[in-house]
């Protein structure tokens, strides 16, 4: 089994109320090779909401308490997303997911890069906090962007 980003699989809990559908997972989900999970959703967040980017540090760095995760008003949002990527990780082992596609550049499930907390659209290196989590106890994760490399047939 995989996990999946749910907005790659076409549901609206992107920050926005939008989603991220790529076609290629919604293709494995329909074929029940995929379950989909929001880690932020998971974490008690609400859809829509703002946008929150990782300040100062990375996913590491947030679940080892040495940088948060903030709104543009500033809105703190670390504990939720802490608690996504845990929640996330229990799905994860309770199906015995050893893979992960999850979105490209999030907080929570970007991975090898992630928006660098300032806003301006930056990119840095890192991993989101969920991204982190999973990697960290041994599922390989991918993003939409290097899909392709994933043999799962």
């Amino acid at each position: 089994m995989i996990i999946a980003s749910a907005c790659l699989c076409g549901v609206n809990c992107k920050y926005n109320g939008g989603n991220n559908l790529d076609l290629r997972v919604l293709k494995l989900l329909k074929e029940g090779k995929v379950m989909p999970v929001c880690p932020e959703q998971l974490g008690g967040q609400e859809t829509p909401r703002a946008p929150h980017e990782i300040v100062n540090g990375n996913g590491r760095d947030v679940l080892e308490g040495k940088a948060r995760i903030l709104g543009p008003e500033e809105d703190d949002v670390t504990a939720k997303f802490i608690k996504g990527a845990y929640e996330t990780l229990e799905i994860a082992q309770n199906v015995g997911a050893s893979i992960a596609i999850l979105k490209a550049r999030s907080p929570s499930c970007g991975t090898p890069q992630i928006y660098d907390g300032t806003f301006s659209g930056t990119k840095k290196k890192g991993n989101g906090v969920t991204a982190e989590l999973l990697l960290s106890r041994g599922i390989k994760v991918f993003t939409e962007e290097n899909l392709d490399d994933l043999d799962y047939n």
